[in-house]
């Protein structure tokens, strides 16, 4: 089984310093120390179980160290930044693995990134050697790229001349998109394997300065010293403590403190159940801090992730997930008006933040995803984003027979009116009625109202509102149809329709990057018997298909 909790003790690959308010995580791999044995790290090169290391301390970086405004990402490994992804890895990881593995490593990039836009907490890429692959697509996510100026060390995407596939983890997208490389020296650079260096590397963009080695560590210094006087995060703040998530992992089953998920091995089903606070939620901003991790919203965020990221790479063959609530929805909705009234606040940034993050990765998730709801449950607000998700949400109109509890209501709030935005820029309440602005100014002008079954479908809030007759009929169905369809056809078209609108850098590398590298690492150019993935490093030349398709 792969686990996502880590912590700096225990990190193999990364080191993780803090000095006043910089930084610097600094990739010192360990060759033998990889996620799976019949492979070693070489030069720098990562799998799995460094992105985690990575992407831990990036969460880390955000909640226990809020002084922090500048970090600093380097390499240990002399006149060697990173050579990517680990090809040997790759070579021998299920196809499922190789798509999770990237999209995991995008996650991690866009957090970086989105700490930079959001957090007051820049990220500077010291490239201190060469830089292949993923290691340049780490330093692509920064928001600045200093390249040692030896005349050896070079940036390179190889993957298409060497390896037959895409960079993976938004590449290509960053090049164009971010950075503003013109397009036909981009072109150059991607299929070159060899890479550019120095002078060229900066007048293409690709880089930001060049820096000599004797002066290395005094440019780096007042890089980040610059990105500090620009910050907004709190130089004497204390941060809370990112405590091991708890968790109970059964066969068909896993408990969180306030999530319980349930597996159907027939249905290729998981039934997330979310439970609302037992209690009021802490209102005063001093409260919040002390309730640090065990703080209702930070807790929820972290369960939804671990289990999100937990079910992806353990099980792969759980195609639907089902999102349920079940409390008192006075309490969520409490909690949604604290980081309302107190969004100034760098915690309550980090927790907004968080939650935001969390829902994207359900989005982005190559799952269909269902919402019910019911009597007795909870969706306000925030977790209505649930049912705003979802591929379908069902809401039972009225009761259940021989139940006296009181029919389903949902309500929006002011977290579903801005806070909480997809990859494409949107809220999903603007997503979800693109191109209809009517529709969403009715929709929006019952925030802070409960609605019941049949109003809510009228204003499109839910998707099918069946009564107590035909409720379970209408469920199973919905259910066992998409247990029956293939699971590559659902993948395709859930990512196609779930992100109308606008294009950004993270919806072009989700909805497009990935459906394209899903398919290019199927292809036997790139991972047949005769393909570049299996022949690197051998000194043959792979036989490719020559067919455009």
């Amino acid at each position: 089984m792969i686990a996502f909790d880590t912590h700096p003790d225990q990190y193999k690959h990364w080191r993780l310093s803090v000095d006043g308010r910089v930084a610097t995580l600094t990739l010192d791999v360990d060759e033998a120390g990889g996620l799976v044995p019949g492979y070693e790290l070489k030069l720098n090169s990562y799998d799995l179980g460094v992105d985690i290391e990575l992407y831990d301390a990036v969460q880390r970086l955000r909640f226990e160290h809020p002084n922090v405004a500048a970090v600093v990402v380097t390499s240990a490994m002399e006149r060697v930044f990173c050579a990517g992804a680990n090809i040997p890895m790759l070579k021998s990881s299920s196809h499922g693995h190789k798509v999770n593995f990237c999209k995991f490593t995008n996650e991690t990039r866009n957090a970086i990134e989105d700490a930079s836009a959001n957090s007051g907490q820049a990220y500077i890429c010291m490239v201190n050697g060469t830089a292949a692959g993923g290691g340049y697509e780490l330093a692509l996510a920064c928001d600045e790229i200093l390249l040692v100026d030896d005349g050896s060390s070079a940036v390179s995407l190889p993957e298409v001349p060497l390896l037959a596939v895409l960079p993976g983890t938004g590449g290509l997208t960053r090049v164009v998109d971010k950075r503003h490389v013109r397009r036909d020296l981009a072109d150059f650079f991607c299929t070159t394997g060899e890479g550019v260096r120095g002078k060229r590397a900066l007048q293409w963009k690709l880089v930001d300065a060049l820096v000599p080695r004797s002066k290395l560590d005094d440019t780096v210094a007042q890089h980040a010293a610059d990105r500090v006087a620009d910050s907004d995060r709190p130089a004497t703040a204390k941060g809370i403590e990112l405590q091991p998530v708890r968790r109970t992992i059964g066969t068909d089953d896993i408990a969180y403190p306030n999530l319980s998920i349930t597996i159907d091995r027939d249905l290729r089903t998981a039934t997330f159940t979310v439970n609302a606070p037992t209690e009021t939620p802490p209102a005063d901003l001093a409260a919040i801090h002390a309730a640090g991790v065990d703080y209702w919203p930070l807790a929820i965020a972290r369960e939804l992730d671990d289990a999100i990221l937990h079910l992806r790479f353990n099980e792969e063959e759980i195609g639907t997930w089902v999102f349920r609530t079940e409390g008192d929805p006075e309490l969520v909705a409490a909690a949604d008006e604290a980081l309302l009234a107190h969004s100034d606040d760098w915690l309550i940034r980090e927790i907004t933040l968080y939650l935001r993050r969390t829902l994207k990765r359900i989005d982005v998730s190559s799952r269909s995803l269902i919402t019910l709801i019911e009597p007795g449950s909870c969706f306000v607000g925030t977790l209505f984003e649930l049912a705003l998700a979802a591929d379908r949400s069902y809401m039972l109109d009225g009761g259940f027979e021989g139940s006296n509890t009181p029919p389903a209501t949902i309500r929006l709030t002011g977290m579903n009116t801005g806070p909480l935005t997809m990859c494409n820029g949107l809220t999903r309440l603007q997503t979800r009625f693109y191109g209809d602005e009517p529709a969403l100014a009715a929709a929006l002008a019952e925030t802070g109202n409960d609605l019941e079954g049949l109003d809510a479908a009228e204003i499109g809030l839910v998707t099918f509102a069946p009564d107590d007759i035909d409720w379970e009929d209408e469920v199973r169905l919905a259910i066992e149809e998409r247990a029956a369809f293939s699971p590559d056809a659902l993948t395709g078209m859930e990512a196609s329709l779930r992100f109308p609108g606008p294009e950004t850098i993270e919806s072009k590398i989700f909805a497009r990057l990935s459906a394209w590298q899903n398919w290019i690492f199927q292809r036997p150019n790139a991972v047949g018997d005769d393909g570049a993935l299996e022949l690197f490093g051998t000194g043959k030349q792979p036989e490719f298909d020559r067919k455009r398709v």
